[in-house]
């Protein structure tokens, strides 16, 4: 508890404005320690994910911060049944470095963008250039959960595009959030990566409903012939819905656990066009995650 109150005082004062500043992932969090388990019930083909995330606002100046970031990531597989050699793709690994700026306008705008490099492969020789990929993001935001308006319930509304030289994707992907705190005890946000309606019942318990995406993405260094295709990259891109619980044991540090069934799942060997060379699964599934946080 010490030490959690120092470290509350060293950053707050410096990073008052970022509850409103997001990265693509549109979170406040500091340091997310995360566990992913989809046991794919047709397949049989089980993924795990562990994820370390790590993000640092500075204030360089009054109203205008750079922001430090880092996400590492590693997916697990254990393959069943699959017409390839699966020896050299047990593990794809995400490495990724950010560097973001935020300005805050007078009224009720931020302005912000970010960029960075992203490692995505198997790694299972030297680094190639498909290994690389590069991203950028840039938002607008309006905050008005603090001061809103006379006769309005706090909300924040996010807009901006997403870009990165991940093959086969030639354009950005918008970025769209709104939040509105409607009730004492309920919020709701719409918007991409994730939609919930969220209740409080107390300042220790919370719970969620909720709709999001997820996905990964990884070169493959030595590349497999399906079916006498060309396999360049794996990826998996899943639409799901489900419930979520968060604990908090301060403020600011947090458990949290979902449990969700995926609407839509798209597990599949492409090539660097986004032809796909052979589909893993794309039958719904259970899927859990569950994680550490510390939070603004």
């Amino acid at each position: 508890m010490y030490i959690e109150k120092n470290i509350t005082k060293l950053v707050i004062p410096t990073i008052a404005l970022f509850l409103s500043m997001v990265s693509f992932s549109q979170t406040s969090d500091l340091l997310r320690l995360e566990y992913l388990n989809i046991p794919n019930n047709s397949s049989k083909n089980n993924i795990e994910r562990f994820r370390v995330f790590f993000q640092l606002p500075l204030e360089i100046k009054e109203n205008n911060f750079i922001i430090l970031g880092a996400d590492y990531r590693s997916v697990n597989f254990d393959w069943q049944n699959v017409p390839f050699s699966t020896e050299d793709i047990s593990t794809i690994q995400t490495i990724e470095a950010t560097l973001g700026y935020a300005h805050k306008t007078q009224g009720d705008w931020i302005f912000a963008a970010n960029g960075g490099l992203r490692l995505a492969s198997n790694f299972t020789g030297k680094m190639v250039s498909d290994d690389y990929i590069y991203i950028t993001n840039a938002y607008a935001i309006r905050d008005r959960t603090k001061n809103p308006k006379e006769g309005s319930k706090p909300n924040r509304l996010i807009l901006g595009l997403s870009y990165s030289t991940t093959p086969g994707r030639d354009f950005p992907l918008p970025i769209i959030n709104y939040y509105k705190e409607f009730h004492p005890n309920w919020t709701y946000t719409l918007g991409v990566p994730k939609t919930n309606v969220r209740y409080k019942f107390d300042e220790i318990n919370h719970v969620q409903a909720f709709l999001t995406l997820d996905n990964f993405f990884g070169n493959i260094q030595k590349n497999i012939i399906v079916d006498e295709k060309l396999a360049e990259n794996i990826s998996m891109t899943t639409v799901l819905g489900g419930l979520g619980y968060e604990h908090y044991f301060t403020d600011h540090l947090l458990y949290y656990g979902y449990i969700a069934y995926t609407i839509s799942n798209d597990f599949r060997l492409r090539d660097n066009e986004r032809n796909d060379i052979y589909t893993i699964d794309d039958q719904p599934t259970i899927y859990f995650r569950t994680g550490i946080k510390f939070k603004i």
